[in-house]
């Protein structure tokens, strides 16, 4: 499989749990730290300020859906994408590094997240809060690259059963939004905000170092 080797991610599929409880941990736990559910919550509620409580159910189930959608979407068809393209395996990793890196300063400084103003005209929870806030490149790079990388129908299975319970903690997270930030306080959100951009750091500069190895290798 994949091997990212962050100290705590690479513990649950290096002997921390069994192969199959492992093979779903380290995607399921990656791709929620890069769609940061938590972290969106100041954009949500900012967005769906004049919303009822109806409505923000509404625009977290929609949220959920456009998200799971494209995340699903290119981990079932980006493999042939790819393949149309003549696009391999490490220049994926590589650009998928840098593009969490992105992802990654947005969390460290996410001055944007909950300042935004909500979008007249528009469905916010489709755009920006599915995508591309959720299921954004760094997300949907990485989940090409979880598809990419396993081998046989029982790890593709794995992955995508990952992905449908990371889709189910955004529904949840976005659906008690308003409590949830009650809770925790800008504070408590943003120092969570900020953790997640480090861990992201981490994954992002592994799948740099490991595409680049293998560029250089297959030259």
């Amino acid at each position: 499989m994949i091997s990212f080797h962050l100290a705590g991610l690479a513990a649950l599929s290096h002997g921390g749990t069994s192969g199959a409880l492992g093979s779903f941990l380290h995607p399921f736990v990656t791709m929620l730290v890069i769609t940061d559910p938590v972290g969106s919550i100041p954009m949500f509620l900012a967005l769906t300020e004049h919303h009822s409580t109806i409505q923000r159910r509404r625009a977290a189930r929609q949220a959920s859906v456009v998200a799971a959608g494209v995340i699903l979407g290119f981990a079932l068809f980006g493999q042939a994408i790819m393949a149309v393209m003549g696009i391999g395996l490490p220049a994926l990793r590589t650009a998928g590094g840098l593009l969490l890196a992105l992802v990654a300063l947005e969390l460290l400084d996410p001055s944007g997240k909950g300042t935004a103003s909500p979008t007249t005209g528009n469905n916010v929870a489709m755009v920006p809060l599915g995508t591309p806030l959720l299921a954004g490149p760094g997300a949907i790079a990485t989940t090409m690259y979880y598809m990419e990388s396993a081998r046989g129908i029982q790890e593709v299975a794995v992955v995508l059963a990952a992905l449908a319970a990371v889709a189910l903690v955004i529904l949840a997270t976005l659906s008690f939004a308003p409590a949830i930030g009650r809770l925790l306080g800008p504070n408590g959100v943003s120092v969570l905000t900020r953790i997640a951009g480090l861990l992201v750091v981490a994954i992002a500069v592994q799948m740099v170092t490991g595409g680049v190895q293998g560029l250089v290798a297959g030259a």
